[in-house]
């Protein structure tokens, strides 16, 4: 059984869609695609589709990561541009790698975010995520299951500055006016309870009372392992193309050293 690991991103008007609505619409491109799928057991087979860690509803990402099971092996390349073919534009498949270690899922430990806040001065911003920054806890209240829950949203967050325009990744055309605009970037921890951008938008509320005249657009950029010592977030499809890549090296190296 092959097994192969895919990025692909949520972008445009495509980012309302949620997590549900991608498995629908994946299921579908593997039909089209001719996938050989590896099934579940059972009365009800499922394709062997392992999702992590997706975006929230109405968040963009340039780095969402789902696993496949194959019963025959493929290019992963070739897998890659049929798939991206049969996907809606914005669910675009934008890599594909066989999958040559374990624990996915285990280094997916932090995410990068983009927050775009239209309207708000980006001095203004600065004020506040500084303010953030300073406090050892940051107290924000959620809507759960059981009622409200309040929990610190300060302790996930590993980094929280503000960018000019020229950093940003989102275009200059997807502003809706000339109003200000202030750029947020944040890497975030992945921990229970999960702290996600509009939780530290209302800490952000809280501590500085910084309030956006329109909904902030927040796209995640990227999702890895999260290294302490430099503060990045590493790629997590990096251990599968270098252990693809490492048998390749060697060879040369052992013809060299074969007798003649």
């Amino acid at each position: 059984m092959q097994r192969i690991r895919l990025r692909y991103t949520k972008r445009g008007r495509l980012r309302f869609t949620s997590h549900r609505d991608f498995q629908r619409a994946f299921e579908r491109a593997l039909r089209r695609a001719e996938v050989p799928m590896a099934y579940s057991a059972g009365f009800t087979p499922h394709p062997k589709v392992s999702y992590a860690n997706a975006a929230p509803t109405g968040t963009g990402s340039e780095a969402e990561y789902l696993e496949i099971a194959l019963t025959a092996p493929r290019d992963p390349e070739q897998l890659r541009a049929l798939l991206d073919e049969s996907m809606p534009a914005g669910l675009d498949i934008t890599e594909a790698v066989e999958a040559r270690t374990s624990g996915l899922a285990d280094r997916l430990t932090a995410s990068v975010w983009e927050l775009r806040l239209d309207g708000v001065p980006p001095e203004e911003a600065r004020r506040a995520a500084d303010a953030f920054n300073a406090a050892e806890t940051v107290e924000v209240q959620r809507l759960a299951k059981n009622g409200v829950r309040t929990f610190d949203a300060r302790s996930a967050v590993a980094s929280l500055e503000v960018r000019g325009l020229g950093e940003t990744h989102s275009s200059q055309a997807d502003r809706p006016t000339d109003q200000p605009c202030a750029i947020l970037r944040l890497v975030v921890r992945h921990v229970t309870p999960a702290v996600r951008p509009d939780d530290v938008l209302s800490g952000l509320r809280a501590v500085a009372d910084l309030a956006p005249p329109v909904a902030a657009a927040v796209t995640r950029l990227a999702q890895g392992l999260f290294d302490e010592e430099t503060g990045t977030v590493t790629d997590p499809l990096a251990p599968d193309r270098e252990a693809v890549e490492a048998p390749s090296t060697a060879e040369p190296t052992a013809a060299a050293t074969a007798p003649a």
